[in-house]
């Protein structure tokens, strides 16, 4: 992709490279920040972080994985599956549907139901959401 009509395409060194990387790598400073310092675009600062030549001395010891390493099996207890009855609608000659259905729980997430569904298949979902 090219550039603004007039400018040349940018070069960084090797040690620019690491200077910005390290400076994504700092807690509580995004890589969004330190592309908009830099005029650039955050794809290549995220490029130059998975590059291993552009990472800090500093950061060398970070990334390393220590010889005794392992895995632990853990096991997550006191959640209850969720119910997976089917839902199916109540019999009615007056089936109401919708094309599109929006909710918006009261933790920010959101359910897009589109497409012809029954009202009552939505409102049994909402019913399990609220349990």
């Amino acid at each position: 992709m090219a550039g603004k009509k007039g400018q040349k395409k940018r070069v960084w060194s090797d040690e620019e490279k690491r200077s910005i990387c390290a400076q994504a790598r700092v807690s509580g400073v995004s890589v969004a920040q330190v592309a908009r310092r830099y005029a650039m675009n955050t794809n290549l600062i995220h490029k130059w972080l998975r590059d291993p030549r552009f990472v800090s001395e500093e950061h060398a010891a970070d990334l390393s994985v220590p010889e005794d390493a392992t895995f632990l099996p853990i096991e997550i207890a006191g959640i209850a599956p969720a119910p997976t009855a089917p839902i199916a609608p109540t019999p009615s000659t007056n089936s109401i549907t919708a094309q599109r259905v929006d909710i918006t729980l009261s933790d920010g997430r959101r359910i897009l139901v589109e497409g012809s569904t029954a009202l009552s298949a939505i409102s049994t979902l909402v019913e399990a959401l609220a349990q």
